[in-house]
């Protein structure tokens, strides 16, 4: 049964790849752009072979510019590709570029729920929840209410857990433990 199911919301998720590297890339090209400026200004003074050389170098040296663009220009069909699910048995992350993944992640496993609001994801109204424990640490990314679903995320792992733990063969007809408050 799902219970909740959600897309990151594509804006957010476009410019959160914009944003991802752009500093890097900017002060990347300042420093490329200076040393090809220089050269081009004095290309008819360096032999052939070193002009192809520094041509072959700069393609390689500007991978960051390269990887940022690819980022940039695969946003919109990854977003397209990318939806989330809580199920009463595990969440269900769907993504990929070419090829589909899911990613499933037993609410048994999961140890820590976190959320996290930037300053574009609080322009647009998202933000991301992380989610750790035994596996490879995953992303809901750009979903709208986030703090709404993470609390809503965290009561189902509660309830999950507490009735792997105590199961309702053993739990008595009245608890009247567990909604005490805490006294040392």
């Amino acid at each position: 049964e799902i219970l909740w199911r959600a897309k990151p919301k594509k804006s957010a998720f476009i410019w959160g790849k914009i944003m991802q590297m752009l500093p890097i890339v900017l002060l990347w090209v300042c420093f490329d752009g200076f040393f090809i400026g220089i050269l081009i200004g004095t290309v008819k003074e360096i032999p052939t072979g070193l002009v192809i050389f520094l041509c072959v170098f700069f393609a390689f040296h500007l991978a960051p510019l390269w990887i940022w663009l690819t980022n940039v220009l695969t946003a919109g069909r990854r977003v397209k590709n990318t939806e989330y699910a809580f199920t009463d048995k595990r969440i269900i992350i769907r993504s990929g570029l070419i090829g589909i993944d899911i990613a499933n992640i037993y609410y048994s496993d999961i140890q820590s729920v976190n959320v996290r609001v930037g300053l574009i994801d609080r322009i647009l109204k998202v933000g991301d929840i992380y989610i750790s424990g035994s596996f490879k640490a995953q992303v809901l990314s750009d979903i709208a209410d986030p703090y709404r679903v993470t609390s809503e995320l965290q009561t189902i792992i509660h309830d999950i857990k507490a009735d792997i733990l105590y199961p309702n063969a053993l739990r008595p007809e009245e608890n009247p433990g567990y909604h005490t408050k805490y006294r040392p």
